[in-house]
């Protein structure tokens, strides 16, 4: 009888934690979404594994901020059912999607850990002031003395800047600290009336630009946010795996022991050095210092095992992220003449690639990073081609099938493709994020390849050539069904 109990209290928990949850439609999303100032909503399909997996802890998570004050409401829509209208309002195009709605509107995408205790810590940032209130003087120096970055706001009344950077700071509270004074002694001191001025974090600071930037463009929350954004890293900003979204390309990182922490000094001495040289290059490309163990990942894709010096490692990416190595020994000469060089474009990129297969004369052709153009781009054929790991086990389930339609495929003006995209630079315009990855490439705009998203059985990948090839195949016809040949 004792376990019975036990599952009927289980069931008992699983419904009061789902009971926290609003499950909102097409019909009340609306009015029931401006109930509350902050809301954060899972739109989601009932046969989606991520979705599956993130409920119980969405739940729990409702559960735990049901007494939070001021109140925050958690809520899902099923984009399958009756919220069809609703998720299509607000473009959702996967499962789950969160966003964060404040006061009826959506105010951002959800971004944040996906277990309860993260949900719940991370949805407490978005509540209450977003600028920390600056009373006296001492409250002023004080928050900018801190080894973090902090935007300030300086205003004698209530003004259109005002209440911009206020939104602003609601848009950006989890990244950027932001505080606001009117008091006159400290208005007095920074001799700003009516401005925003950005602190650069006080461990980063140094003689090669200055500590502070002033703020001015005009008295719109876009122009804020993207002043900000620019100039929150500073010249040479620190890239770690939580920031490095936003650190874009052409992008140039010096790799070495770099800790904040238990060697603030030494991190220095070396950035100090990138400083002197990037100041010259800021136009240019962007640049960061960034601790060659938390990237130990990107070591690899540039084909270095490990830091062979304390000194920095210098490696780039290009706009069209094409890789480059600093090859020479750091010094700010040698700096220097690899900034001017891949400046002007005299630099080999860096390829990961495979040995070229001395036979590929099989129905599958085998790409590498050196043979990729020859196999792909300039084949003269309509490609499929396939990226996948060799540990994948989904692409091990696939490679009997993709044997058979090579073979199939092997009279046709069709080129059946695969390449071993973790031990190969993959190059542009092909994304891929997970394995197996499929793509096809018309003979015609190889610029311009489209993401398969078919079914993965032999008759899917035919009906699918036969319908997407440049000219009809010699042995199906449009629909894929095989041609009937004369006796």
């Amino acid at each position: 009888m004792l376990p019975s109990i036990g599952i009927i209290l289980l069931v008992g928990f699983n419904l009061v934690y789902a009971d926290s949850v609003l499950d909102l439609t097409d019909q009340d999303f609306s009015s029931r979404i401006a109930e509350q100032e902050t809301v954060l909503v899972m739109f989601y399909a009932p046969w989606c594994g991520h979705c599956k997996k993130l409920k119980p802890e969405y739940e729990r998570a409702a559960t735990l901020l049901e007494d939070n004050d001021p109140p925050i409401g958690l809520a899902k829509v099923d984009c399958t059912e009756a919220g069809k209208e609703t998720c299509n309002k607000f473009s959702v195009s996967g499962y789950p999607t969160l966003k964060i709605f404040r006061n009826g509107e959506v105010l951002k995408e959800y971004n944040g850990p996906r277990d309860a205790g993260g949900i719940v810590k991370y949805m407490k940032a978005q509540v209450g002031p977003s600028a920390k209130d600056l009373k006296t003087v001492e409250d002023f120096e004080q928050f900018i003395s801190k080894d973090e970055v902090g935007v300030v706001g300086f205003f004698e009344k209530e003004t259109d800047l005002k209440g911009e950077l206020l939104k602003a700071a609601d848009k950006l509270r989890e990244k950027v600290r932001f505080g606001i004074s009117t008091a006159a002694e400290v208005l007095e001191k920074q001799k700003l009336k009516d401005g925003i001025v950005l602190f650069r974090a006080k461990n980063l600071q140094n003689k090669f630009e200055d500590s502070s930037v002033t703020y001015s463009g005009s008295s719109s929350k876009a122009d804020i946010e993207s002043w900000v954004d620019k100039n929150y890293h500073g010249l040479v900003g620190h890239r770690t795996n939580d920031n490095r979204a936003d650190f874009k390309t052409p992008l140039v990182v010096a790799y070495y022991a770099v800790d904040y922490v238990k060697n603030p000094k030494g991190t220095n001495y070396w950035r100090n050095r990138i400083l002197k040289v990037a100041r010259e290059f800021s136009k240019d490309f962007n640049f960061a210092v960034s601790a060659k163990d938390e990237f130990q990942h990107e070591l690899n894709e540039y084909g270095f095992d490990y830091v062979p010096s304390d000194k920095p490692l210098v490696l780039a990416r290009d706009s069209s992220n094409k890789k480059f190595v600093m090859k020479d020994e750091f010094s700010v000469e040698n700096f220097e003449k690899f900034l001017n060089d891949f400046k002007n474009g005299n630099l080999e990129p860096y390829l990961k690639s495979e040995p070229v297969p001395e036979d590929n004369s099989g129905p599958v052709k085998v790409a590498v990073a050196k043979n990729f153009d020859e196999v792909v781009t300039d084949n003269g054929k309509d490609t499929l081609i396939e990226f996948y790991a060799p540990w994948c086990g989904h692409c091990k389930k696939l490679a009997p099938v993709w044997d058979e339609l090579g073979d199939k495929m092997k009279n046709e003006d069709v080129e059946i493709v695969k390449m071993d995209a973790s031990n190969n630079d993959v190059p542009g315009p092909y994304e891929v994020r997970g394995f197996p990855t499929l793509y096809w490439a018309s003979k015609d705009s190889k610029s311009s390849p489209v993401r398969y998203e078919g079914g993965r059985e032999l008759n899917d990948f035919i009906k699918y050539i036969a319908k997407s090839a440049t000219s009809e195949l010699k042995g199906y016809d449009r629909k894929g069904n095989p041609k009937k040949t004369e006796l």
